[in-house]
């Protein structure tokens, strides 16, 4: 397994043998035969080889949570794309941080598959209930409380040609990736679309067009409304947009609304059409909005920065800070585990070990 690791490492790392043997300090017939599983590899060339190709040491020595398992053996492939990648390092630091016992998770029953529009809809209620949320406004903090429930989400931006976002279920509870390469309403789309995986447990997924899948790809599109319907409750909306509606221009109208409930025009458009809220040509209008910096003047717009650059759940932060404060783990560890957010010399002191407890390490 450790040959197979170090061998899928150096490819996706871009290096020959030739060359990871050189850094490492073995020849080229050695590294290959570690590749087959004809030598061993010590401890010390391990973690020079990890050092290299840029992987975590326990990354060639564990294996990743069982639904990327699955899903990897299902489609013939060990990784398909850098999302799949970063979320496996994640799901494993998540893991990490959960078995050292200060990252407890909310266990629950999971909900049935939506087999239409009404059930998606009953769904999202249903979710903003469970999360403890206002059953109509806006959301505005939508990390926090699937952090609460037991779904991490962490963004990290992985490019235009990335997914964007993906959810693997742990042992307890699970954890989201979104590329905060997209604008930050189709973010929080993607997030929402995440949590109608989780609560439905499928195991791992991986979308590329949240908001976008077509009637004919079922159970993706009804999540997709799950979705819309989550950040965007019917009667709530209903209202808000007549009121709108009433004293604004279709343009200002759609502005307002989508700064008010942090979606994207796109979002909003789709939902509007969902409920019957505006006619075809009305649609056509709010999808060609742009909200410009006038407009968050004027009107005194909220800009919105969920799931931006790389970005992690407070929950986990504070978990990872008790766990640094305790000394459980180590101040290259807890670097780690932040994902680069916090340097090691940004980290708290901790208080000297006085003297006399050293006898708690040596009794």
């Amino acid at each position: 397994m450790i040959g197979r690791r170090v061998a899928e490492a150096r490819v996706r790392a871009g290096l020959t043998q030739f060359d990871l043997a050189r850094v490492v300090g073995l020849d080229r017939s050695a590294l290959a035969k570690v590749e087959t599983g004809g030598r061993r590899v010590s401890a010390l060339e391990l973690a020079r080889i990890a050092e290299e190709t840029g992987e975590a040491f326990e990354w060639f020595v564990t294996d990743p949570p069982p639904a990327i398992v699955s899903y990897r053996i299902g489609v013939g492939a060990p990784a398909t794309s850098s999302i799949d990648r970063l979320i496996e390092q994640v799901a494993r630091d998540v893991e990490l941080v959960q078995s050292l016992g200060v990252l407890d998770v909310i266990e629950f029953e999971p909900f049935d598959q939506p087999a239409d529009v009404a059930q998606a809809e009953s769904l999202a209620a249903t979710a903003r209930t469970t999360l403890g949320l206002d059953p109509a406004g806006p959301i505005t903090d939508l990390v926090t409380p699937l952090a609460d429930f037991g779904l991490f989400a962490f963004a990290h931006n992985l490019g235009v040609d990335a997914p964007d976002s993906a959810t693997t279920l742990l042992h307890r509870g699970g954890v989201s990736v979104v590329n905060s390469d997209r604008a930050v309403g189709r973010r929080r789309l993607a997030l929402a679309h995440e949590l109608g995986h989780y609560l439905l447990a499928d195991e791992y997924t991986v979308d590329w067009r949240v908001g976008a899948w077509p009637d004919s790809q079922r159970t993706e599109w009804l999540i997709d409304v799950f979705a819309r319907a989550f950040l965007l409750p019917v009667d709530s909306l209903r209202s808000r947009w007549a009121d709108l509606r009433a004293r604004e221009s279709i343009r200002e109208s759609a502005v307002r609304a989508a700064s008010e409930f942090r979606v994207d025009m796109s979002t909003l458009a789709a939902r509007l059409s969902e409920l019957n809220l505006a006619d075809q040509e009305e649609l056509s209008l709010v999808r060609a909005v742009t909200t410009t910096r006038a407009d968050i003047i004027e009107h005194d717009l909220l800009v919105a920065h969920d799931l931006e650059g790389t970005s992690l759940p407070r929950r986990y932060e504070k978990a990872v800070l008790a766990l640094y404060r305790s000394e459980r783990i180590s101040v290259g560890r807890t670097a780690e585990l932040l994902r680069g957010t916090v340097d090691e010399a940004a980290l708290p002191q901790l208080p000297p070990v006085h003297e006399s407890e050293i006898w708690k390490f040596v009794s």
